[in-house]
C-alpha cells in the first residue's frame, strides 16, 4: 500500500465513568444559525420535575451527520428486530426551556 493511500486513524478514548453511560428519556433538540443544542432529559412517571441528564453542542454540518447515522442504524435495527412503533404523546416543556421542541 502506497503512503498516501493510508487512511488516517483516530483513537477514541472512552473513559468508565462515561462508559456506563446516561439513560434519557427525552431529547430537547433547539438551535441557533451556527449550532445545535441537544439537552437528554430523564422523565419519571408521576414526578413533577425532570433534570437535563447530559447536552451536546454540535455545529450544523455535524448535526446532519448524526442524523443520517441515527437514520442508517434505525433502519438497520428494524431489519433486524423490526418496526419500532411510537405511541403519540403530547408534551409540556417546564419553565426554563421556552420555544424549544422535544423529541424524544
Amino acid at each position: 500500500m502506497k503512503e498516501e493511500e493510508k487512511k488516517p486513524s483516530l483513537n477514541i478514548e472512552l473513559p468508565a465513568e462515561v462508559a456506563e453511560g446516561t439513560y434519557a428519556n427525552l431529547a430537547i433538540i433547539s438551535h441557533s444559525p451556527s449550532e445545535f443544542v441537544l439537552d437528554f432529559v430523564r422523565v419519571m412517571p408521576g414526578a413533577p420535575k425532570a433534570k437535563v441528564k447530559s447536552r451536546v453542542v454540535m455545529n450544523a454540518e455535524q448535526t446532519k451527520r448524526l442524523l443520517k447515522a441515527l437514520a442508517d442504524n434505525v433502519q438497520h435495527y428494524e431489519e433486524q428486530f423490526g418496526t419500532i412503533k411510537l405511541a403519540e404523546q403530547k408534551l409540556k416543556f417546564p419553565a426554563g426551556f421556552p420555544g424549544m421542541q422535544g423529541e424524544a
